[in-house]
């Protein structure tokens, strides 16, 4: 149990760079309380204690803004980085060395019973605002850009962006880090497009208009 929350000190410290000191981190970072919160709730529901549980649960979310169910099984060297809006479900999977930043939600579809959370293998990174919904799972390595929705399999090495999210990236091999700020938009390029579309229908309007006059 000490092994495992050294560890969870010291993710933060390989993470995020902001990171000064053992006191700072363990009082100041909610990220590593929820964890420390959930793993003492999970305890609990393991041996059926499920009100004891929420209870836990629903006082780690009131503090630190970040919601994990207490059923979730989540991996060693887990790092929720700022983490407000984190949202984690009830038969979500998470893996070693996952890291996960602020609003994102590993979430169900709707009302289905049994496994519809997603499961998260090792080694992947979801950045801010991203949304992976129901019963699927994300590859090793792999990445979730910003604000990126994704309701179906992605294969280990990918990098996923977009809404709903596509497979931009995949190579075999650990994929590289990912630049937030820098991120292929498949929306936009569609809306460009589109309105390229609509320049050349105006041209083409304007010249039969010309043609109709003479």
């Amino acid at each position: 149990m000490f092994k495992v929350f050294k560890e969870d000190i010291e993710v933060i410290f390989d993470q995020d760079p902001a990171a000064r000191s053992y006191i700072e981190v363990i009082l100041t970072y909610s990220g590593l309380h929820a964890i420390w919160s959930h793993r003492l709730a999970h305890a609990f529901f393991n041996k059926k204690l499920y009100f004891l549980a929420r209870v836990i649960s629903q006082i780690s979310r009131f503090f630190t803004g970040i919601e994990i169910h207490p059923g979730a099984r989540i991996g060693r060297r887990f790092f929720i980085d700022h983490g407000m809006g984190v949202v984690i479900g009830e038969t979500c999977e998470i893996g070693d060395n996952v890291s996960v930043f602020q609003a994102v939600t590993l979430g169900g579809t709707g009302k289905e019973k049994g496994k519809r959370h997603p499961t998260i293998k090792d080694n992947v990174l979801i950045a801010a605002g991203a949304k992976v919904l129901g019963s699927i799972t994300i590859g090793e390595n792999s990445k979730i850009g910003a604000g990126s929705v994704v309701l179906k399999e992605v294969p280990a090495n990918s990098t996923v962006v977009g809404i709903p999210g596509k497979v931009v990236i995949r190579d075999g091999v650990k994929v590289k880090d990912l630049n937030h700020t820098d991120l292929p938009d498949p929306t936009a390029d569609r809306f460009k497009a589109m309105e390229k579309e609509i320049a050349a229908c105006k041209t083409e309007l304007e010249n039969l208009k010309k043609e109709r006059v003479n």
